[in-house]
């Protein structure tokens, strides 16, 4: 079948980012994952809030410090503003008389953000910004209220425009998702509010300015956003010309609201690879079980003629938090995701996620054992192998060949038991890693063709299954 002009189109770009000086890009040989210098690799993290470049230099040193011994290597950092610890600042002046002027930035603002940049970069952490949060312009919440209020875009308080011109309200009460926010309506294609998008336009120029000079960031444009696609297909667009004027080439996505990863909304990201080079499905974490892995392998599919990179940057799951999702449901999301193939997960901020809390440390510290053994870019996404196999049991990941397989099995009331056909011209064995403590535990022969696989003990267990020459070299490298 002769390709279609838009295919080629595709291809040419996807071809384009493979040439292109980026240093972190899908990889070639497998653009499901991140590729940093061309060499595949496997972004997991954890953090302790959303926007940490807004943290005191202590605590900020302190949080990538505890994430990099554990091997995590990515954060998550939304542009945000909203004074929800007291020490948050935003990034325009502040007047003698109380009043903001957007023409004039707050110098504190950015050198935080640059901050930020510089000791992530440092310590080989990448991060994901998200450039706008639905939830800073909004005063729908019990918490944290009046965040509209109190904002300096927020007529009432800067020098710069009126509620007349600008078309805002004093208040907005609404839950943001409800989408009727005026400042997410300013692009020429929708209500063309032109005197607050400059206003928009010279903050994300500032962005740029400090992000553009380092090579470990990823840009989403909004925070779980039910925004007319306009308005992210206008600072995609934005980001890219402003990229390629100065030579560099971004990767950007776009995070909609929508738990269902089969809803039309998400398809203005998978359709169009030309504004969204990577797809971001993290409210797929407020999925449990065999739906949150089906759900997952749905976009898979989707977007199988044309691989990209999903990543998962909020990951639910604490106890006592205001979504009854527990710590157990946090760390069984993290691995669904890792065995079905994630380019890159991060636990979510407390108290919706366990953030890099102990357990948190311990999952991210046991994917990286397994990684070790087997690379999770060599496998893909293979629970139709096991037998006996009853669902949210056990999860099962496999190379082409059927060569390495990596099984993870979620902590049950008892504990699980399946199996596994296997070749029988090999001698296999099963190393277990202890996901809670984030161990090695034991080592397992599998005397039979027809495996059956059962953790060593409850709790949560994943083991790579090799044959036993290729474990003890996996061990040696």
């Amino acid at each position: 079948m002769k390709p279609t002009r838009t295919y080629l189109i595709l291809l040419a770009c996807v071809l384009i980012y493979y040439a292109s000086g980026q240093t972190l890009k899908p990889w070639s040989e497998n653009a499901w994952y991140w590729s940093h210098n061309d060499k595949p690799i496997l972004l997991l993290g954890g953090s302790d809030d959303d926007n940490l470049f807004q943290w005191p230099e202590e605590e900020l040193i302190k949080q990538m410090n505890r994430m990099a011994a554990a091997g995590g290597n990515v954060i998550r950092n939304t542009m945000s503003d909203r004074k929800d610890k007291g020490f948050e600042v935003y990034p325009f002046l502040q007047l003698a008389d109380g009043k903001y002027d957007l023409n004039q930035w707050n110098p504190e603002y950015w050198i935080r953000f640059e901050r930020m940049l510089s000791e992530t970069a440092k310590r080989g952490i990448f991060v994901q910004i998200e450039v706008w949060d639905r939830f800073d312009y909004s005063d729908n919440t019990t918490k944290r209220p009046n965040r509209w209020v109190k904002h300096p875009y927020n007529p009432a308080n800067n020098i710069n425009y009126s509620f007349e011109e600008s078309t805002f309200e004093r208040v907005y009460l609404e839950h943001p998702g409800k989408n009727k926010q005026p400042f997410f309506f300013t692009t020429p294609k929708q209500r063309n509010i032109q005197i607050v998008l400059k206003y928009q336009q010279q903050f994300v120029d500032k962005l740029l300015s400090h992000s553009f000079e380092y090579d470990h960031v990823l840009y989403c444009i909004d925070n779980e956003t039910r925004a007319e696609p306009e308005w992210g297909a206008y600072w995609s667009e934005f980001i890219r010309q402003k990229a390629t004027e100065t030579g560099k080439t971004v990767m950007i996505t776009e995070m909609w609201d929508d738990w269902n990863l089969a809803a039309e909304r998400h398809r203005q990201t998978f359709d169009h690879p030309e504004l969204y080079d990577f797809v971001d499905v993290s409210q797929n974490n407020h999925n449990k079980g065999q739906k949150h892995w089906d759900n997952f392998l749905y976009v898979r599919g989707y977007l199988g003629d044309l691989p990209r990179p999903m990543n998962t940057t909020k990951t639910y799951g604490a106890d006592g938090n205001k979504f009854n999702h527990t710590d157990q449901d946090g760390i069984e999301r993290f691995w669904r995701h890792l065995l079905a193939g994630a380019a890159s997960i991060r636990f979510h901020r407390p108290s919706s996620g366990m953030g890099i809390n102990d357990k948190a440390v311990a999952s991210i510290r046991a994917a990286r054992e397994l990684e070790k053994l087997i690379p999770l870019w060599s496998v893909e996404p293979a629970n139709h192998l096991l037998d006996e196999r009853e669902e949210n049991e056990a999860y099962l990941a496999a190379d082409e060949v059927h060569s390495a397989f990596a099984i993870y099995f979620p902590a049950l009331d008892e504990k699980g038991i399946v199996e596994l056909n296997l070749s029988e011209d090999v001698r296999w064995v099963a190393q277990w890693i202890d996901i809670d403590q984030g161990t090695l535990a034991e080592r397992e022969l599998l005397d039979s063709a027809k495996a059956r696989l059962s953790p060593p003990s409850q709790g949560n267990f994943c083991a790579a299954i090799l044959p036993t020459g290729q474990i003890d070299q996996a061990k040696e490298e």
